[in-house]
C-alpha cells in the first residue's frame, strides 16, 4: 500500500512513516517497562517463597496478587516508605534494585511503574477474554465514606489498575462493610476464595481497603485420560508413602534437566500460559531444590526448556492456603508501612494512614482436564496514631515445586509446593 502511493503522496507517506516509527518506539519502551516489572515481580515471588518455605506441608500462593494489591498501595507512598516497599517487593524503581536482580535498563518512576503494571493487567484480561481459558484480574478500592483521598491517587489506581473507589462505612457499619468486600472477592474468584477478611480485621479506625483477586481456569493443551489415572505411592519427605491418584500420559512437553532436578512445562490450551514443575531427582531433595531456587536460577532452568516427548506421571491435588503477610513483609525489610512512621501522603495529602493488615488466600485444583486456581489479597489501612537420548520419564511421585506462569510477559501468577497431595 505504501509503495503504490509513494509518488502521489510523498509527504503523507513520510509523515505516516514518522508516526509509525514513533508509535513503534513507544511500544518498545512499554515492552521494556513491562518486562522490568514482570522480572521484578518474579524476584519478589522467589524471595517470598524462600520466606514461606519453612512452614510445614503444602504451600500455594499468588505472588502476582500480592504484588498487585501492594502496587496500588505503592501508588500513594512517599519518602522512605516508598523505598522500603520497592526494595521488599522488587519494584524496578531504583538502580540498586535493577542491579540486585541482574536486570538492565533505566529505573522506572512511580508513574511509569503503575503504567507498566497496569499494562500487564490489561494484557492478561484481554487474553482471558479471548476464550481459550478463563483468566481474570480484578482490583478495587474500598474507602471510608466522606473521607477525602487525593484525586491523583484515585485516578492512578482506577486508570492503571482498574480499581474503582467504592465508599463503605467502616465507622458505623463495619460488619456490613466486611461482608461487602468478601462478597466481591467471592464473585471475582468464582466462589473459590471465601471469607478473606475475617471478623475483627476491620474496625472504626479503618479508612481504606485495597483488594486484588485473580482467577484462572484452563484445560491442558494435552489432557490426561481419566482411565489412565490410578492410585500409586507418593513418597513423603520422611520416606513413608501415601497412595494417591496419579495421572499418566506420553506427549510433547517442554523439558529440561540438570544434575539436581527435572523441569517440565505443561502448556494450557492456547499455549499462552503453562504450569512448570520443578522435580528434584532425589526423593528427599526438596530442601536442596528450595535452597537453589533463586530468580536467576529459575530463569536459567526455564531457558533450558525445549520441546520433546516425555512420559509424565503427575498426582491430582487440591489445596487452599491463607496467610497474614505482615510479619513476612516486615522481615523482608518493609517496616515503616506497618508503623506510625508510614508515609502514604500520596493518598490523602497527610501522613495519617498505615497498613494494618495484608491478608492473602489462594486455591488450586489440578486434575486430568486442567487447572483451576484463584487467589485474593486485601491490604487494610488504618489511621495512625543436557538432555538424554531416551524418552525422559518425569515421575512426580515425591515432593516438588510448581508454578503457573504467563509465557507472554514471563510473570509468575501462582507458585507452590506439593509435599503430600492427599493432605
Amino acid at each position: 500500500m505504501m509503495t503504490c502511493r509513494i509518488a502521489a503522496a510523498t509527504l503523507v507517506v513520510l509523515s505516516a512513516a514518522g508516526s509509525g516509527c514513533a508509535a513503534q518506539a513507544a511500544k518498545a519502551d512499554r515492552n521494556k517497562e513491562t518486562t522490568l516489572v514482570a522480572q521484578g515481580n518474579n524476584g519478589f515471588a522467589v524471595g517470598l517463597y524462600r520466606q514461606l518455605r519453612g512452614q510445614e506441608g503444602n504451600l500455594f500462593f499468588s505472588p502476582y496478587s500480592i504484588s498487585a494489591a501492594l502496587g496500588m498501595t505503592y501508588a500513594g507512598a512517599k519518602g522512605s516508605t516508598t523505598e522500603q516497599m520497592a526494595q521488599t517487593l522488587c519494584y524496578p524503581t531504583s538502580a540498586e534494585i535493577l542491579k540486585r536482580l541482574g536486570m538492565t535498563g533505566e529505573p522506572l518512576t512511580q508513574e511509569q511503574f503503575a503504567l507498566a503494571f497496569g499494562q500487564i493487567i490489561k494484557d492478561l484480561n484481554s487474553r482471558g477474554d479471548a476464550g481459550k481459558y478463563e483468566l481474570r484480574v480484578a482490583n478495587a478500592l474500598w474507602g471510608q465514606k466522606d473521607y477525602e483521598f487525593l484525586r491523583a491517587f484515585v485516578q492512578t489506581v482506577e486508570e492503571q489498575y482498574g480499581g474503582k473507589l467504592q465508599e463503605l462505612d467502616f465507622v458505623g457499619a463495619v460488619e456490613k462493610a466486611r461482608r461487602t468486600i468478601n462478597f466481591w472477592v467471592e464473585k471475582q474468584t468464582n466462589d473459590k476464595i471465601k471469607d478473606l477478611i475475617g471478623p475483627g480485621v476491620l474496625d472504626a479506625m479503618t479508612r481504606l481497603v485495597l483488594t486484588n483477586a485473580i482467577y484462572f481456569k484452563g484445560n491442558w493443551a494435552s489432557q490426561f485420560k481419566k482411565d489412565r489415572t490410578q492410585d500409586e505411592p507418593f513418597t513423603l519427605i520422611d520416606g513413608s508413602t501415601v497412595q494417591t491418584p496419579m495421572m499418566n500420559q506420553k506427549a510433547q512437553f517442554g523439558y529440561a534437566e540438570t544434575d539436581m532436578l527435572q523441569v517440565l512445562e505443561m502448556p494450557y490450551a492456547g499455549e499462552e500460559l503453562a504450569m512448570v514443575v520443578l522435580l528434584p531427582k532425589k526423593a528427599d531433595g526438596i530442601g536442596e531444590l528450595e535452597k537453589a531456587l533463586t530468580a536467576e536460577n529459575l530463569a536459567r532452568w526455564l531457558d533450558g526448556v525445549s520441546s520433546r516427548e516425555v512420559i509424565v506421571a503427575m498426582p491430582k491435588f487440591k489445596m487452599t492456603s491463607k496467610f497474614s503477610m505482615e510479619s513476612v513483609l516486615r522481615s523482608m525489610g518493609m517496616t515503616d508501612a506497618f508503623s506510625q512512621a508510614a508515609d502514604f501522603s500520596g493518598m490523602t495529602g497527610r501522613r495519617d494512614l498505615f497498613i494494618s493488615a495484608v491478608i492473602h488466600q489462594a486455591y488450586v485444583d489440578v486434575n486430568e482436564e486442567g487447572t483451576e486456581a484463584a487467589a485474593a489479597t486485601a491490604v487494610t489501612m488504618k489511621l495512625t496514631a543436557a538432555l538424554p537420548d531416551q524418552t525422559p520419564v518425569f515421575r512426580a511421585d515425591h515432593p516438588f515445586v510448581f508454578l503457573i506462569r504467563d509465557k507472554a510477559s514471563g510473570s509468575i501468577l501462582f507458585l507452590g509446593r506439593v509435599m503430600n497431595p492427599q493432605s
